[in-house]
């Protein structure tokens, strides 16, 4: 497989799940905070339509969800097919 068709695959293998998660996370907050009873931190009310905040927190999830998958995707080392196995050593307790 080349390159890039392993970088779609694992993008995709990301974004995917990581959409259907924030959607899902989108439900479960908006079921319980309403949108135009939001505040900033100052106490001024957001002005801004329901539509306007579900969009923003969709995406603010969707990036959440999808960075902690790739934070995972990165620390995960399994070997391809095409790379050599990694051989460790094992720990040695101090002498």
């Amino acid at each position: 497989m080349s390159t890039s068709n392993r970088f779609a695959v694992r993008a995709l293998c990301i974004l995917w799940p990581s959409f259907l998660m924030a959607g899902v996370l989108e439900m479960l907050v908006f079921s319980v905070v309403d949108p135009g009873s939001l505040q900033w931190f100052g106490g001024a009310p957001v002005e801004w339509s329901s539509s306007a905040v579900y969009t923003l927190a969709f995406f603010v999830f969707w990036a959440v969800i999808s960075t902690a998958g790739a934070l995972t995707q990165m620390l995960i080392t399994i070997p391809s097919d095409d790379d050599q196995p990694v051989r460790r050593s094992a720990p040695r307790w101090p002498q």
